[in-house]
């Protein structure tokens, strides 16, 4: 597809690298030399100095004939408007990255009244990205599918846990649990394990499961499973907004640390059940001050990743809460892997990965649509919901007898609102949803499971 990008910030930089990947005709727009420059100077992608809500610079990036354009500027408004051009001036499919909260109530009138095909807001999903691992302490990082149906939790297994020096064969027979270990990372080397698996302390493994199957299999291997009851936040920018008005509706008592005063006086009106506290965050005597010691979870939401970094390791070790660091250069990801931090969330990351689910989702020749996508562990491994449209290869059939291609999994298939674990005797039926785990790339449809 021929796609226009608008924004070459971290999101907008992010998202060029994801599409590039999967072979789209990609150009860039902005107003900066050095970004567009950078961009195109590492990826295959044409380059546009100007300014995206132009009708001249958008005609030169060839709109009239373009199959998406994403907005993902720093400005919402000039996302709206870049949109609204784009749309009246060609018929490309259109997303707007949208982040102040005075919009939130009004996405569904924006996005009809405006044509736009898609609105996203990067804070709101990064603050529900770390809601779900908050919800679930021992947990890396939590993904959700079939609307929360069925997780995909990342937790590490520890010299105390029952799963080490355990075969996978085991988990059913010795623990009697219904979940599925779909993914293993030992140090670098990443697996999706069959049954002679044997699990070693420091592995990090990634459960398929309903969230009741869960919380059971998490007790019996000795793994903490309770929720968090009190929070302190670093930073008091949108994030932080939408994560403690999230954490305060299911009960958690929520502390916000902000230097900026002018922000605080916000917070307090927005967020009148929450404790906000107008000081810097970076300074460990206010931290102790202000409760550090007695908190269960602790969120570094800074706009500096290394300070998040240092807070998040400070917190850990003199409270022993739950950390969770928000990190927006991806660059940093392989760094983090080898700092003990209990979980990191890349806000453009995820926002990425909502968009390029869309645009895999565009052919309207498929026959399922992609639900949802997750790029795990640095994009080695894709794990995607098909909701099954409509008869195929794959369908009425036991998945026993399906040809499917090498070091993919179906984790999970979710009907009439149950989800089943399946084993070779299933079927996949028309109206199912389905999760699939795999190392293979750019898998559009259900029917590319199979071999060719």
């Amino acid at each position: 597809m021929k796609i226009i990008v608008v924004g070459c910030g971290k999101i907008g930089s992010t998202l060029v690298q994801q599409l590039n990947e999967e072979d789209h005709d990609i150009v860039v727009i902005d107003e900066k030399e050095d970004r567009v420059k950078a961009i195109t100077d590492e990826l295959d992608a044409m380059g546009i100095v100007g300014n995206g809500v132009s009708y001249q610079t958008l005609s030169d990036a060839g709109v009239r004939n373009a199959d998406l354009l994403i907005a993902v500027t720093g400005s919402d408004e000039e996302n709206l408007l870049c949109c609204v051009v784009a749309k009246r001036t060609g018929h490309c499919k259109t997303i707007a990255r949208v982040r102040n909260p005075i919009y939130t109530n009004e996405i569904s009138f924006l996005r009809n009244e405006l044509g736009i095909s898609m609105i996203i807001n990067p804070d709101l999903i990064a603050a529900s990205d770390i809601a779900r691992v908050l919800q679930f302490p021992s947990a890396m990082k939590v993904d959700n599918f079939a609307r929360g149906r069925v997780e995909l939790i990342h937790f590490k297994v520890t010299e105390d846990c029952l799963l080490k020096d355990m075969e996978l064969i085991n988990i059913r027979k010795k623990l009697d649990c219904e979940v599925l270990i779909s993914i293993v990372m030992r140090g670098e080397e990443l697996t999706i394990p069959r049954g002679d698996f044997v699990f070693h302390a420091g592995d990090v493994a990634a459960v398929l499961s309903t969230p009741a199957a869960a919380v059971d299999f998490f007790k019996k291997v000795g793994i903490e499973t309770g929720r968090v009851r009190t929070a302190m936040i670093a930073g008091g920018g949108n994030i932080s907004y939408y994560l403690a008005r999230r954490l305060i509706a299911t009960g958690i008592s929520v502390k916000i640390v902000e230097r900026d005063e002018k922000r605080c006086e916000e917070l307090n009106e927005l967020l009148p059940k929450a404790l906000i506290i107008n000081a810097d965050a970076t300074d460990e005597k206010i931290l102790k001050q202000e409760g550090l010691s007695a908190v269960e979870g602790f969120v570094a939401l800074t706009g500096v990743d290394e300070e998040n970094i240092l807070l998040s390791l400070f917190a850990g070790k003199f409270s022993g809460a739950k950390t969770v660091t928000k990190i927006n250069r991806i660059n940093y990801n392989n760094v983090t892997s080898e700092i003990s931090l209990d979980a990191v969330t890349f806000p453009s990351l995820l926002s990425a990965d909502v968009i390029t689910k869309y645009a895999r989702s565009m052919n309207a020749t498929l026959e399922s649509n992609m639900e949802n996508l997750y790029k795990l562990e640095d994009g080695r491994v894709e794990a995607m919901e098909f909701l099954i449209n409509e008869a195929s290869k794959v369908t009425d059939t036991p998945l026993m007898n399906l040809k499917l291609k090498p070091s993919l999994l179906i984790g999970a298939i979710i009907r009439n609102g149950k989800a089943i674990l399946p084993g070779g005797q299933d079927e996949i039926l028309v109206g199912d949803s389905v999760v699939v785990i795999t190392t293979h790339k750019k898998l559009n449809d259900i029917k590319e499971i199979l071999e060719a």
